[in-house]
């Protein structure tokens, strides 16, 4: 199954002190390119993150994000009355001892260092939360990749009527082909008997130069890769997973195919052909940059 580059995916999974939260959002993109957001706290298990989500996807624009939340009051700010009553008590007596007069307040004690305090949280173990940030991403991951599947299924019917569209153009080519040769050689007969009037035609002569004209407009070779490069992409839809490179390489193959046979074709019905191959081409190319 080919799948889209284009999804969304989302998991959470709690533990007995946190709860961690993954999203994964992904968009087109020639390689992969992956933007991972951690906490500062989960820094020291970045390298493994990043190795999983890697595993995960092979093209596309990756947008990890991970989140932490505390299930305890670690962290927290807190106001140590002690510390508090020890500065009040020291302003009081000094104020008295050197007969200055003053009134204590709120705002100052708090500004007092070591009254506030902030609770530093307990040193997060990398075994002890890997477990769950692993269990997050890769349930948002499976999320995610069931929905590249999902629109994975109408990109492979959107470009398998492509490639049929096209192969009946190349079969139009191949049946045009011969029909354009013998009305090229009829006129070329023509011509050479207005410029030679009541002068005799060698006919060994016309062969000649209708042999020649044959080689020149001949695309038996052109048709029979084209045909080789629509089974090949037929294949690589049916086979599934990440083929969106090869397919835009045989896509690009095509096309390199259909312009030799335009810039042989010397017929308005072969040349009509070929534009309308293009466009499909086009079509497909644009559609093949969708796919992982």
């Amino acid at each position: 199954m080919i799948r889209s580059m284009t999804g969304y995916g989302r998991a959470e999974t709690t533990g007995e002190r946190f709860t961690v939260t993954a999203e994964a959002r992904s968009l087109n993109h020639r390689h992969l390119d992956l933007a991972l957001k951690l906490p500062r706290s989960l820094s020291s298990i970045e390298l493994e993150a990043r190795r999983l989500v890697q595993g995960q996807v092979q093209r596309g624009r990756l947008d990890v994000t991970v989140e932490l939340r505390s299930l305890t009051t670690a962290g927290q700010t807190k106001v140590d009355p002690v510390r508090a009553r020890e500065y009040a008590e020291l302003a009081r007596a000094l104020g008295a001892e050197v007969g200055v007069p003053g009134t204590l307040t709120l705002e100052w004690l708090l500004e007092r260092p070591g009254v506030v305090v902030l609770d530093e949280p307990e040193p997060i173990a990398p075994d002890q939360i890997w477990p769950l940030v692993a269990e997050a991403l890769t349930r948002a991951f499976a999320t995610l990749t069931a929905r590249r599947e999902t629109e994975g299924e109408a990109l492979a019917k959107a470009v398998s009527e492509l490639h049929d569209l096209l192969t009946d153009e190349v079969e139009r080519m191949a049946a045009r082909a011969p029909v354009a040769l013998e009305r090229q050689a009829a006129e070329l007969r023509e011509r050479i008997k207005r410029l030679l009037g009541d002068v005799a035609l060698d006919e060994g002569r016309l062969a000649m130069e209708v042999a020649l004209l044959s080689e020149r407009s001949d695309i038996t070779e052109e048709l029979a890769r084209l045909r080789a490069h629509l089974d090949h992409f037929a294949a690589l839809v049916r086979e599934g997973g990440a083929v969106g490179r090869t397919l835009e390489f045989v896509i690009q193959e095509l096309n390199r195919e259909v312009n030799t046979v335009a810039s042989k074709a010397d017929d308005l019905a072969l040349s009509q052909s070929t534009i309308a191959a293009k466009g499909l081409i086009e079509k497909l190319r644009e559609q093949a940059q969708n796919i992982e």
